[in-house]
């Protein structure tokens, strides 16, 4: 089931003053799977730091030949402690901050799937909950990371998105006063205090449909489309 794939980055976003981190590096301002975007976490030293990871938990890389490609860009909050993919992450603790402006989710009240922008009602960068382990690369270790979601059928706002039918899922943004708190903890039980959908009234929506390009192959969800230029590690 698809959830949260897709979301925005912006390049003004004050890292210094919103995480307390130096941002380096670069990337597209608009966030898909596999590509590389910021996270915050804390390194092995217990200091906060600014890291370049990959969207999705198993890059699409890591999956074994053979095997069919998932989706690692959401994790389930009832089922991180068991699956494979995200459960010794959970266990150890490896939380981060996804800095963000903006995520993206279909709404199909139109009949059809329209791509619309969520974020804060004061318009403000926020932080999504995540999760993040290391790969051993030639080059170095690599670090990728998956978002945390809820259930979020009862939810004014949240429950406008995804097919009719489908649950509802929402990920879980942390809220500035409790940024060093997640990235501290190491108790599983405790982590899960801290998950909590965001009130309605204190988010804002509007739609923000993906410009037109090329004719889509027969069949094709036009929202779930990769665009071309990928920012791919």
């Amino acid at each position: 089931m698809a959830m949260c794939t897709s979301y925005k980055v912006g390049r003004d976003i004050d890292f210094g003053s919103l995480f307390d981190v130096e941002a380096t590096g670069e990337w597209q301002e608009e966030i898909y799977k596999d590509y590389v975007a910021p996270i915050v976490m804390h390194d092995m030293t217990g200091a906060r730091v600014f890291r370049l990871a990959t969207f999705g938990m198993v890059p699409r890389k890591r999956i074994a030949r053979g095997v069919k490609v998932f989706d690692t860009m959401n994790c389930r909050m009832e089922t991180v402690a068991t699956k494979r993919s995200f459960s010794d992450a959970w266990r150890a603790g490896q939380v981060c901050l996804i800095p963000c402006t903006a995520f993206y989710e279909p709404n199909y009240e139109s009949g059809k799937a329209v791509r619309w922008s969520i974020g804060m009602a004061d318009a403000q960068p926020f932080a999504i909950a995540g999760l993040w382990r290391t790969w051993d690369e030639e080059e170095g270790v690599a670090i990728s990371f998956t978002m945390l979601t809820l259930n979020a059928d009862p939810h004014p706002l949240l429950s406008r998105f995804h097919r009719p039918g489908a649950e509802k899922r929402g990920v879980v943004i942390v809220p500035p006063t409790q940024y060093e708190a997640w990235l501290t903890c190491r108790d599983a039980e405790i982590a899960r205090t801290f998950l909590q959908l965001t009130p309605a009234d204190q988010m804002a929506a509007c739609a923000a449909p993906l410009p037109p390009r090329t004719a889509a192959p027969a069949g094709a969800d036009l929202f779930e489309l990769t665009p071309p230029n990928n920012g791919r590690s």
